[in-house]
Parts: C-alpha cells; structure tokens; sequence
C-alpha cells in the first residue's frame, strides 16, 4: 500500500511541475532546445546553488548558457529528465536514482560524480553511541535508497543484526534479526530530517544536513560513513543515456569539476570533503546498480 501511495503522489507532483515549467519557459527545454542552452532542475539548498552559480559563470565564457529551475522536492526531477523536459538533475545520489528508475519506471543514469555524500547518526542529547538508552526512538530516511544506511552503521557498531548478506541499498526494517536495544525508528521524509532531530533520541542526517543544524560533521557523529564504504551514496549529475558523452554533459561536467567548484566544496564541508572526480560512475555500475 504505502509503495502505490507514492507513486499515486508521483505522478500528481510531475504534472504539477510540468505546469510550472510551462510558466517558466522551461518546459521541453531538454533535446529540443538551443544547442548551447543546458537546461538543469537541482535541489534548492546552499550545498546545490554555490556548484551551480561556479559552473554558470565558466560556461557563460565558453559560450554556454546555464537555466537552473531549483526545487525542494525529491520526486519530480528525474520524471522530468527522463522525459526529456529537463536536460540534467543535481539533486540525489546514485542509490536513490536506481531505485527511483525501478519503482517509477523511468530512465536516468549518472553522468557524473560531483561530491562524495557519506551520513551519520547524530544526536543533539548523546555524545557517544553507547549513551543512546535501549528503547530510544532513532529517525531515518523513508524511502528506500537511504532507509538502510542507519541500520547498517546499527549493526557495524554492534547495536543490532541485519539478515546476511542484507545490501546496504536495499536494507529495511524487515531485514533485523535481533535489536537488543529495542530501538523504535520513526520513518521520515528525508527533507525533514532536521525538523525532526530535536524530537527524537538520535537521528540519520547527510553531511548537509548536519551542517545546516551548526554540527560539526566528523566530530560530533555517534556513527559515520566512510566514502569508500558509501559509493552508491555520491552525489551525481543524471540525465538520458543519450546524454552519456554528449557536448552539453561534457561541458557541464568541466565546469562542475572546476577548481572554483572544489574550492566550494572544501569551504562548505571541510577538507575531509570526498571529490571523486577522476573515477566514471558509469565504469562502477555494477559495484552498486543491482538488478
């Protein structure tokens, strides 16, 4: 049931924004539009509009004009690439894209790494895992390519059991074996996640997230991610397959790994920053795209 809800909410929120596309002038802005316009629709946060305004500008000098159309939700972007309205998205990392494409029925690949994205669980009333007293009530991620990341950090810091063999893409609720701490998780939409901080024992946040909420990343984390443990978890460009190599993914691909664009991600997150850009995502899909 709650898997046909959302793609009811789906299909409502993608007409919605093909509507105010229309409005904007951005509708059918993707293949059929002006060679040297890249259209783009993005998260609407710090972390996504300062890589945007860096690559704008440097594409602007090389002839290229850059329309971004920013947003706060997660549904609609990849209804919108996959359709061919929107030539690229920057908003999810690849996890959420594979699943996203096989619940929904869309097809968008990752062009590109733009930064690596590993999570945490934090608390703004412990210190330290240890301190989090059995029955507390843990927040993480709703939908399905983030809700197993928490349980994972759980059971690899000996706090609970996952089923063997339980991949970290598609870990859920259903997958512990044992919670000898009697956890309660409070499932929330991702977007929410720092509303819900102050309310719960201990919560899942992205590093934007817990920069946003004034923590320092690494050091107060009661659990974290390491980059090479969260590949699927790096933050992509997507966009059609016909995209894979094109001029315009090319372009936007230079400008977005600019040395102005590194120097932002270093100031906006710190030096532990992971800024995989001399690795292919298209070379790693089976590492973490499972059938």
């Amino acid at each position: 049931m709650r898997r046909t809800s959302r793609i009811l909410h789906v299909v409502a929120a993608a007409g919605l924004l093909a509507a105010a596309l229309a409005g904007c002038g951005l509708a059918g802005g993707g293949a059929g539009g002006n060679d040297r316009t890249i259209t783009m629709i993005a998260s609407d946060t710090p972390a996504y509009h300062g890589p945007l305004d860096l690559a704008a500008k440097q594409l602007e000098a090389e002839g290229w004009k850059l329309n971004v159309t920013y947003v706060t939700d997660i549904v609609q972007p990849n209804h919108v690439v996959s359709n061919g309205e929107i030539d690229f998205n920057f908003f999810q990392h690849g996890a959420y894209m594979q699943t996203f494409n096989r619940d929904n029925g869309t097809s968008v690949v990752p062009l590109f790494y733009v930064v690596g994205s590993p999570a945490g669980i934090y608390s703004t009333r412990y210190h330290d895992i240890t301190q989090v007293p059995d029955g507390a009530t843990i927040a993480i991620p709703v939908d399905p390519a983030n809700n197993g990341r928490a349980l994972h950090l759980l059971a690899d810091a000996g706090r609970l059991s996952l089923r063997a063999g339980a991949d970290v893409v598609s870990t859920s609720q259903e997958d512990i074996t044992a919670n000898p701490h009697r956890y309660k998780f409070v499932e929330v939409d991702q977007q929410t996640l720092t509303q819900t901080q102050p309310d719960v024992d201990a919560g899942f946040l992205f590093s934007r997230q817990a920069i946003e909420m004034k923590l320092d990343v690494v050091k107060d984390a009661l659990l974290r991610e390491k980059d090479v443990d969260a590949i699927p978890y790096r933050i992509v460009v997507g966009g059609r397959a016909d995209e894979v190599g094109s001029p315009k993914a090319k372009a936007l691909q230079a400008a977005m790994q600019s040395p102005d664009v590194r120097n932002f991600f270093v100031h906006f997150y710190g030096d532990w920053a992971p800024l995989p850009w001399n690795e292919d995502p298209q070379q790693q899909l089976t590492q973490w795209w499972r059938g």
